[in-house]
């Protein structure tokens, strides 16, 4: 009796313990069974090995032995950096170039199931691109074409990455590297590009202020000429200002003298005063009239030296 209830005790233990056991699976199932997708994520759902639906960021449930989670796809935008890829000119010259791909995920069940190895199927779609292009291209419009040989890969990386459910928002040349020795030629070139530009600048500023000097000179001269010209205008305004002065004062005289009514021992002795004036000048010839006391005949005899002075000059 007392094996029979060990027996029974034991068995109960046993039961309890694979029951327990068993219901910790169910647990751990049940718990498996959801999935949460984050965000920013989609997630695809496999049942029984086939594709089956694509989950949101969220929680979500499995059917547990059924479905089960099969790829966590990134749908923000990422970069791909490749290394040097060697390519060759139309004028063959050989040069390294890497470049760098900005992408993001559109249809995750195209990006999964559309190819194998989508991020090596697009680099090696880069370099064949890349090398197509350059291709067609001379060092010189290699160096100076980058928009334009970026803008031809995306255009072609993004036609031929629809089937994958990628869309290729951006293509940039990271570095073009041309050989050693073109590099030099390059440098050289560009040396010799600056110092002509400085010789052109250096005389196009010695040309300028040759210029700006000979236009100071000449407008120094204008001025100069303007103030001897102004000069000149008010020493001739002063000379006759003051001749005009001297005449009207004379007037004034004369018709003082008049006023006065001089007598003839007056005027008489005023000729003898203007005699002694002119024979002390230099004229060779004097008249002197008869009769002195007429002024009249003074004034004549003036007129007559003057002249005969004007002719000998």
């Amino acid at each position: 009796m007392n094996n029979f209830n060990f027996l029974v005790d034991a068995g109960l233990v046993v039961g309890l313990v694979f029951g327990g056991f068993f219901l910790l699976i169910l647990l751990i199932v049940f718990i498996r069974s959801f999935v949460i997708v984050p965000h920013a994520h989609t997630a695809l759902v496999e049942r029984l090995g086939k594709f089956n639906r694509v989950l949101d960021p969220g929680l979500h449930m499995l059917i547990p032995f059924v479905e089960k989670r099969s790829s966590i796809i990134s749908k923000k935008e990422q970069v791909l950096d490749f290394k040097p890829q060697p390519v060759i000119t139309k004028d063959n010259v050989t040069m390294q170039i890497d470049t760098v791909v900005y992408y993001h995920v559109t249809d995750s069940k195209l990006y999964i199931y559309g190819v194998e190895s989508p991020l090596m199927a697009m680099e090696n779609l880069t370099a064949t691109t890349l090398r197509n292009i350059i291709g067609d291209l001379e060092l010189d419009q290699t160096l100076t074409s980058r928009d334009t040989i970026n803008a031809q890969m995306r255009e072609i990386l993004d036609l031929a990455t629809d089937s994958w459910g990628i869309k290729v928002t951006r293509v940039e040349l990271k570095n073009i590297l041309p050989p050693r020795d073109i590099q030099e030629a390059m440098e050289k070139q560009m040396r010799a590009e600056r110092e002509k530009r400085e010789s052109i600048l250096r005389a196009q500023g010695t040309k300028q202020a040759l210029i700006l000097e000979a236009e100071g000179e000449k407008e120094s001269a204008i001025l100069r000429s303007e103030a001897k010209k102004i000069e000149q205008i008010k020493i001739a305004e002063g000379e006759a200002q003051a001749n005009v002065t001297k005449y009207r004062a004379q007037a004034e005289g004369i018709k003082m003298i008049t006023e006065a009514n001089p007598s003839e021992a007056y005027l008489t002795l005023q000729g003898f005063i203007a005699l002694e004036k002119v024979a002390n000048g230099q004229a060779t010839k004097i008249i002197i009239p008869s009769e002195i006391q007429n002024v009249t005949g003074l004034l004549a005899a003036l007129k007559a030296t003057i002249e005969e002075d004007k002719k000998k000059e």
